[in-house]
């Protein structure tokens, strides 16, 4: 299942590792290892962060790519099912099975 993880860094923790230069080596490795479809970074609330597009097949998996971003980072993160235009199109029966069944006219 394809998903979008929002990670949220611990300011204190990433301004350590800007200051001894290993901040970028450390990001390049950890994206080595979960080797997302795309990855984005910006700030949100003044923190830094990034969102990486990841397909995992099982559930299972999210310890694997967490962890390396709460110890490293003591970071938060939120993981949320994601589609792309061609999972949406599967989707087409679906949610027109769902729009006859309950999608009645309402008063």
């Amino acid at each position: 299942m394809r998903m979008l993880m929002k990670v949220v860094l611990n300011t204190e923790k990433a301004n350590a590792l800007v200051s001894d230069g290993s901040l970028a080596k450390t990001m390049q490795s950890i994206l080595a290892d979960l080797k997302p479809e795309a990855a984005y970074f910006t700030a949100v609330d003044g923190r830094r962060a990034g969102y990486l597009f990841i397909n995992l097949q099982d559930a299972s998996q999210i310890p694997s790519i967490a962890e390396p971003w709460f110890l490293t980072f003591d970071a938060s993160i939120e993981l949320q099912p994601v589609m792309i235009a061609d999972d949406l199109a599967k989707a087409g029966p679906a949610l027109e099975a769902a729009g006859k069944k309950y999608g009645g006219k309402t008063s």
